[in-house]
């Protein structure tokens, strides 16, 4: 009986798998269209590039829309890169910081001081925005790359030490006991025992902060200048760079542009970002 049943149960086994495959890239396919579109049209010459064409290959395979694009953005590229780069570092330097001390070098109030950390994180950009923008007045750094940088590493501050604090607790309390009994500090044993294992809860942090800041559009709006603006405000004036076509080349390739950095880093940290999520989630 059991020689019987066995290769049925096979069967149905790999008829699942044959399914869930074909689920899979379904899904696969509906995500890929809209690439798949953007890409065929960024390449067009202007004549062809028209919604009545859009999923049509191009009869002549032209890069003008790519050149106009980045003529058009590389000052945003450059800003963007400035503000997310510096400021994604910052913020998981200080939230690595934060995490360290909430965790693992713990002093009276530390839970209050956490719970007013988490408080940050449900505060609307909206609620601050004109505080924010009279403070960055105050300081004169309204308008500049400095003072957006400024104002997403301290709005980046609540959720970098949450990750950072839920990582640290992952490791074992004897470590830092022991390196007391050795003789170390606080940042000796910060820098020698904690840094070291540090590698996911940063790629997180980074990833998350990075990809924030890059897709940011209000605080470049509210609290930019057209000198300092990102990318995002860039590719979002050139809806209206045609003066008489649609210039659906241009937008094509910009918005490319504009999302290639975003998949570099994740491309370059994603096999991090899992492991240090995973890690904050088991315990604390």
């Amino acid at each position: 009986m059991t020689a019987v049943k066995a290769p049925a149960a096979r069967g149905t086994s790999g008829a699942g798998q044959i399914v869930k495959l074909a689920v899979l890239l379904a899904f696969v396919l509906l995500f890929l269209i809209p690439v798949y579109v953007l890409v065929v049209t960024s390449f067009k010459p202007l004549d062809e590039a028209d919604p009545s064409s859009a999923w049509s290959l191009p009869d002549q395979w032209s890069t003008s829309g790519w050149s106009a694009a980045w003529n058009e953005l590389k000052g945003g590229l450059a800003n963007s890169v400035k503000i997310a780069v510096t400021g994604s570092i910052i913020s998981a330097v200080l939230g690595s910081l934060n995490g360290y001390v909430l965790s693992k070098w713990r002093f009276p109030g530390a839970d209050v001081v956490f719970t007013l950390f988490l408080f940050g994180m449900f505060i609307p950009y909206q609620a601050v925005m004109i505080p924010l923008a009279g403070v960055l007045t105050d300081i004169e750094l309204s308008g500049t790359i400095r003072g957006l940088i400024l104002a997403h590493v301290v709005y980046g501050i609540p959720i970098c030490t949450l990750i950072f604090r839920n990582y640290y607790v992952t490791i074992p309390d004897e470590l830092i006991e022991a390196s007391r009994v050795d003789g170390a500090g606080m940042l000796r044993t910060y820098w020698s025992v904690v840094l070291p294992v540090s590698g996911p809860a940063f790629a997180v942090t980074i990833i998350w902060q990075f990809t924030s800041m890059w897709n940011d559009f209000l605080f470049a709006v509210f609290l930019g200048a057209p000198d300092s603006w990102p990318v995002t405000v860039m590719l979002n004036n050139t809806a209206g760079s045609g003066a008489v076509a649609v210039q659906y080349n241009q937008q094509m390739a910009s918005a490319l542009l504009a999302s290639l950095p975003t998949l570099l880093v994740y491309l370059l940290l994603g096999r991090f970002f899992m492991r240090g999520l995973m890690a904050g989630a088991l315990k604390g």
